[in-house]
């Protein structure tokens, strides 16, 4: 009797309405149409014949399964024919040999209770075999050359497919790595952010009980730093400073206890907060000497510039005339830096 609920009809339509969406988008549209219809007609004869074969015995699952074999490779051998550069005439014949063998495989396989992992593995390899014998008695009859039979040999949607699954699966993994790598980040960045809004919070409680200010502390932790350099960097640093900041880092710097005021964890977070604020060294260039003493020229009579460098050598004295054209003399390059930040120094 017919296997009750195994409507093959609706299953053969239902595969080839899924194949219209895999069908490789850069083949022609008789060609889509070609594969469609041949997993159809394929499909449609596999489970009729199935379906009325009393002598089976199958159940819904069985024929269902044997059914879609024959349908996946079906449309993965018609997509290979078609790259195969073969005249669309032997096509036909062949899927009919690789659709019967199937049919023939998958059934024996499920009447002997074979396992369905070596079912499948026995099916692909009766497929090949039957492919590539078909091809090779295309050449033998005339009808292909070597290299049309070659090409045809070479072809596997169905390994094609695999390899695409596999990379778009790395794919995913590597995308979700990556978005759990930056949810890491971003979950560190913001424990950093916690972790320092607190201790702010912290030292700022701190130089409330001390009655110190916020500028002041700065002020105290610079003095700190400035207290173990030389005389003449301290002049210069200073020099940069308004004149009443200037003046109570001083008196901070003479403060024979001064670190009793500080803690160091106040002053840490002090000194990076001046950090920065503090122009970055740049390269010595002789662009950059000239953009200096452009900008010390804009903002400083040439008097007054003029009076810091009378005493100065000949060479000295052109170089910072030229200067002044924008161009640049024959001063030795680090000489040239020691010159343009003297005279910044100095006006």
């Amino acid at each position: 009797m017919p296997i009750e609920g195994f409507d093959y009809k609706a299953f053969a339509a239902n595969m080839a309405e899924q194949a219209k969406d895999l069908v490789p988008k850069d083949l022609q549209d008789r060609e889509k149409e070609y594969i469609v219809k041949t997993l159809g007609n394929f499909t449609m004869l596999a489970g009729e014949a199935l379906y009325n074969d009393d002598s089976l015995n199958l159940s819904v699952e069985q024929a269902v399964f044997i059914t879609q074999i024959i349908a996946e490779w079906s449309f993965h051998k018609s997509i290979d024919l078609v790259h195969s550069g073969i005249l669309p005439e032997y096509w036909d014949g062949i899927m009919q040999k690789i659709a019967f063998t199937i049919f023939e495989v998958a059934k024996q396989a499920i009447i002997r209770k074979i396992p369905q992992e070596q079912l499948l593995q026995a099916v692909e390899h009766h497929v090949v075999k039957v492919y590539k014998s078909s091809i090779e008695e295309l050449e033998q009859k005339g009808i292909i050359d070597e290299n049309t039979k070659n090409r045809a040999e070479s072809q596997s949607n169905i390994d094609a497919m695999a390899q695409q699954a596999q990379a778009e699966q790395q794919k995913q993994a590597q995308e979700a790595a990556e978005q759990a790598q930056n949810a890491q980040n971003d979950a560190e960045k913001r424990k950093e952010e916690r972790q320092n809004k607190r201790k702010m919070r912290e030292q700022a409680a701190s130089i409330q009980k001390t009655g110190v200010t916020q500028k002041q502390m700065k002020l105290m932790s610079l003095a700190l730093v400035l207290k173990i350099l030389s005389q003449d960097k301290v002049t210069t640093i200073l020099n940069k400073f308004e004149q009443s900041d200037s003046q109570a880092i001083a008196q901070y710097m003479n403060m024979a206890d001064l670190e009793s005021h500080l803690d160091a964890d106040l002053i840490s977070g002090c000194l990076n907060e001046i950090k920065e604020y503090l122009p970055q060294k740049r390269k010595l260039t002789k662009e950059n000497v000239l953009g200096d003493l452009l900008r010390i020229y804009r903002n400083a009579p040439r008097e007054k510039i003029e009076k810091v460098i009378k005493n100065e050598r000949p060479l000295v004295k052109r170089f910072i005339s030229q200067a002044y054209d924008g161009e640049y003399s024959d001063l030795p390059l680090r000489v040239a830096g020691i010159v343009a930040q003297y005279v910044e120094e100095s006006v």
